[in-house]
């Protein structure tokens, strides 16, 4: 058992925006017991003095990715651990392989380190399905599995969508992803498609340059009555538009916990893509522009965003992403409690059907992170960690870091 006391708690309750000070969280195995001013702690309990501190609901990827296990089993765990050392507590996988259900038991039954992880199966793209059979028949592979979701990726034409769609709603598995360019995104809303990851499809279904305000607002509605996430990535898009500015990206401190090979393949695939035939770089602009203008709008509609940054990508770093994705959602108009919100609340409700998590009250999961600045006042605070709580289990700031001293050596 555990306690938190004399802490500034931010519950991220359907009541809205609060700060509580002066808080006790109790926390008995992997459930948070109770939370309030006036709670006894228990005397045997591993007391944690929060003065000073604020204490928010774990931090979601959500879209993730994670090594199979066929990997080198310290790049599966460095992974893990750079997504809890940043305050990531639940990823969900966008690209599923052999084993990685296996690895999903290990993380929930403690035997490895790491966040809660809800799985995407094997994608369907168009060299994994060639039919509308076959289609269905890997939705129903998929489903009795076991895996959490169907990813979508592009290539699939009209009739193999429908036909993993339509088996998809009929055995109550979710999908989300990517639009393959037959299909469209009005199509795919009307096929009850959850998430729409990188915004895809939008910029696609904007047929007007410049695009409209009105326009996005449209579509903004189609997405409210289907029902539909959005997950942006929009600091990784400024990479793959060849927008951002290699040698900034190549002096990130985060590098530190990659191999330098792989960064340096980063590197290349950032100059082939602006030295490609065809390249313009003005057109990029502009939908790097576009992009933030659907996501305001989408925002402003109120949109159901979640937070996501799709890491270990080209520059993204499991965790640290996180913090680069959170500057561009300020800039698109979300406040600090909109940016919080979408990484705790808006995941817990997407995930109910799986668990009870994403707020601070009696019967949620125990994911907590601690931090030393008020994450209210500006995203930067959810940076400045003092510790994480991984269902139940607490990790401070000297494990942390030595965590990490041990990965940055790794790569030195």
């Amino acid at each position: 058992m555990l306690a938190i006391r004399n802490v500034s708690v931010i519950p991220m309750t359907d009541e809205g925006e609060r700060l509580i000070e002066n808080q006790t969280v109790i926390v008995r195995g992997d459930r948070i017991e109770s939370a309030g001013a006036d709670v006894a702690i228990p005397a045997r309990a591993q007391v944690i003095d929060g003065s000073g501190h604020y204490l928010i609901p774990g931090l979601a990827e959500m879209h993730g990715h994670v090594p199979p296990p066929t990997a080198e089993p310290h790049m599966v765990e460095d992974v893990l651990f750079l997504y809890v050392a940043n305050g990531i507590t639940t990823v969900r996988g966008m690209l599923g392989a052999p084993g990685q259900l296996a690895l999903r038991e290990a993380t929930r039954s403690g035997s490895l380190l790491g966040p809660t992880l809800y799985l995407a199966g094997p994608s369907f793209n168009g060299n994994s399905v060639s039919s509308p059979e076959q289609a269905r028949e890997m939705v129903e592979a998929q489903h009795a599995e076991g895996w959490n979701l169907l990813k979508v990726h592009p290539g699939l034409t009209r009739p193999e969508y429908d036909a993993m769609a339509d088996t998809a709603n009929e055995l109550g598995i979710r999908f989300g992803g990517h639009v393959p360019s037959e299909v469209g995104l009005r199509h795919a809303l009307e096929k009850n498609q959850e998430t729409f990851d990188h915004l895809d499809g939008y910029i696609e279904a904007l047929e007007t340059v410049p695009v409209s305000d009105d326009a996005i607002r449209e579509l903004a509605e189609s997405t409210r009555e289907a029902g539909a996430w959005v997950v942006p990535t929009m600091a990784l898009w400024e990479t793959l538009l060849g927008t951002a500015e290699l040698e900034e990206l190549q002096t990130y401190d985060e590098l530190r916990y990659v191999p330098s090979e792989a960064i340096d393949q980063w590197s290349r695939a950032f100059e082939n893509r602006r030295a490609a035939p065809g390249y313009d770089e003005a057109e990029a602009r502009r939908i790097a522009a576009d992009r933030i203008r659907v996501l305001r709008i989408l925002h402003e509609e109120d949109i159901l965003v979640l937070m996501g940054t799709d890491a270990p990508q080209q520059f993204s770093v499991p965790g640290f992403s996180l913090h680069r994705e959170l500057e561009w959602m300020a800039r698109a108009g979300m406040t600090p409690y909109d940016i919080l919100r979408s990484g705790t609340l808006n995941v817990g409700r997407y995930f109910s059907n799986e668990d009870e998590f994403g707020t601070i009250a009696p019967g949620q999961r125990a994911d907590l992170v601690l931090l030393r600045s008020n994450p209210l006042e500006g995203h930067t605070a959810l940076a400045d960690i003092e510790g994480v709580m991984v269902r139940g289990r607490w990790l401070d700031r000297d494990f942390l870091d030595a965590g990490l001293r041990e990965i940055d050596a790794r790569y030195e």
